[in-house]
């Protein structure tokens, strides 16, 4: 038998799988895939999703240096590619006030750009170009660290269904407009982001992240929101901005969610709902509210307590409770307002869906052993409740334990976890 020439498989694979192998590679790699062989040649200046970092030039010590080549290789990159882009993502810290981006989303608006990442140097912001607000079929825009400000002739994206913003100087009025003038919007996540003064109306979103210092925020039309998460940074200007407001947070916040499954309430998020007047009992019930998750509640005040009582037995079909505890001083050790609990706990509420809860941070005041008992009073199918107590309460673990293990429990199989660090 002859010697058979060697066959090159791989070049001889369909597009669709050679893109998908090209796309895997870091964007330095697919380019020197050129030299492989003249089937090879530019046959990476076809890929859809492009992704650059710092990592495509070669490090060192010249900042200078670093950033002239990486803005020369992504600019070639650009140059030399043919069709459309889908997807572009630019990840660095070693560009700051660059013209050249300026140029790039400029070239991507005319490239069918469906999803675009930016995340720049923290040192110096970039003023977003207005030619990003032509590009008319975003699907995904994620922009770090840059200042956002539309054009009055902006009309929104109308395909937008993911919008994430970290670190972004935008007014409260440029990011409400943007908000509602994107009708598809599913998912909306906004950190870091300060001061802001927030309506939200979006009629499609579905996913929700705060993290940041706000002012005000009310879910005014969010009909179809299912899982939120939110961490509330308080400063003295918003405290006392919140003192002096009247209206029930808790209703403006939770009263436009009536369909959320999953509930993150980070830092202050408790005590941001109890600013406002007593909405009383709640015109609202979270059917669908499965999991709640609550950090840094405070057991020393009577109003987040209330907050949480409201929330858990407005939630008839509620499965998982992790609650985090937050005391400032041992005065609640010595509370002695304990006749709200028979005034406040509802004698009719059965948890009856609930079977995992888990306290964290739990330094066994009254206020919190008597929320733990009003649970494991009322859950008839709980498995398993943890507590962990937190790391300055030494001598008084075994109280707790003690305390714990008389409690009543509704449920036969109730497991108490006593959990030590």
């Amino acid at each position: 038998m002859g010697d058979s020439p060697d066959l090159d498989l791989i070049s001889d694979l369909p597009q669709s799988i050679i893109e998908s192998i090209l796309t895997r590679l870091p964007i330095v790699e697919a380019v020197r895939t050129s030299i492989l062989s003249s089937k090879w040649r530019y046959r990476w200046a076809t890929l859809t999703h492009l992704a650059f970092d710092e990592k495509c030039v070669t490090s060192t010590n010249d900042r200078t240096f670093v950033e002239n080549k990486l803005i020369n290789f992504i600019t070639r990159a650009l140059f030399l590619h043919q069709g459309p882009i889908h997807k572009f993502q630019l990840c660095t810290s070693f560009l700051t006030s660059c013209p050249d981006i300026d140029q790039w989303i400029l070239f991507l608006s005319r490239k069918d750009i469906k999803e675009l990442v930016l995340e720049l140097d923290e040192n110096e912001w970039i003023r977003v170009p207005s030619c990003l607000f032509n590009c008319k079929k975003l699907t995904h825009l994620e922009l770090s660290r840059c200042e956002l400000d539309p054009p009055p002739t902006f009309k929104g994206f109308s395909f937008l269904k993911s919008l994430k913003l970290h670190q972004v100087y935008v007014a409260s009025d440029a990011i409400e407009s943007v908000i509602i003038s994107c009708p598809l919007l599913e998912s909306l996540s906004l950190s870091y982001i300060d001061s802001l003064t927030l309506n939200i109306r979006s009629p499609n979103l579905k996913y929700l992240c705060l993290e940041g210092e706000f002012k005000d925020i009310c879910l005014e039309n969010t009909p179809l929101l299912i899982a939120m998460s939110v961490a509330m940074y308080m400063t003295e200007d918003i405290a006392e901005h919140m003192e002096q407001s009247s209206s029930c947070n808790f209703i403006k916040f939770l009263g436009g969610a009536p369909h959320l499954e999953r509930l993150i309430g980070r830092i202050y998020f408790t005590k941001y709902l109890t600013v406002g007047d007593d909405p009383g009992r709640l015109p609202i019930k979270y059917i669908n509210l499965k999991i709640i998750e609550l950090y840094q509640v405070s057991f020393e005040d009577m109003k987040e307590i209330l907050v949480v009582l409201r929330l858990i037995t407005n939630s008839p079909n509620l499965k998982e409770l992790q609650i985090s505890s937050s005391l400032n001083t041992l005065t609640a050790m010595e509370a002695t307002d304990l006749d709200f609990w028979e005034k406040e706990c509802p004698s009719h509420c059965i948890f009856g869906r609930l079977k995992v809860v888990k306290m964290t941070e739990m330094s066994g005041v009254p206020h919190e052993m008597e929320f733990i008992k009003f649970l494991l009073e009322n859950s008839p199918v709980l498995e398993v409740m943890s507590i962990a107590p937190c790391s300055f309460v030494t001598e008084g673990r075994l109280n707790m334990l003690i305390e714990l293990v008389r409690f009543r429990r509704a449920s036969p199989r109730a497991e108490i976890l006593f959990i030590q660090n």
